[in-house]
């Protein structure tokens, strides 16, 4: 899962791995055309391949100190919102894409008492139209 701080704009995919490689790819895939200026990980393998990203996005990769999850809270919260939909024993390596699509439509479109009762795609539509003039 991918989080903006400031939207509160969520990107899930589902990975049939948590290799790095495959980590690396899907997250340069969800940001692409984003402007994302950092990213912060927790310290799992599976973001070995930071750099590679950070390249690619042009964007700077901090990780989170260990067992300080509180410092990635945005993260862990929508992770809690995702359990709504997933319980805990179901595993997450072989998701239909539609569900997972599915998902991440509803956290969007879902009011935030943090955004002043307005939802993720709210915000962010409220940033980047600017009109241009000739």
């Amino acid at each position: 899962t991918l989080v903006d701080r400031t939207t509160r704009e969520t990107k899930i995919k589902a990975l049939p791995n948590r290799k790095a490689v495959a980590v690396t790819q899907a997250c340069i895939g969800m940001l692409k055309g984003e402007q994302a200026l950092s990213i912060t990980f927790d310290n799992g393998k599976e973001f070995a391949d930071h750099e590679t990203m950070a390249t690619a996005l042009k964007a700077d990769i901090y990780f989170a100190q260990p067992y300080h999850s509180w410092e990635r809270g945005t993260n862990e919260n929508t992770n809690g919102l995702i359990r709504q939909f997933l319980p805990k024993s179901m595993r997450l390596d072989n998701l239909c894409m539609h569900l997972v699509q599915s998902i991440e439509d509803s956290l969007n479109n879902r009011p935030r008492k943090v955004l002043g009762f307005r939802t993720p795609l709210e915000v962010k539509s409220s940033f980047g139209c600017v009109a241009l003039r000739c």
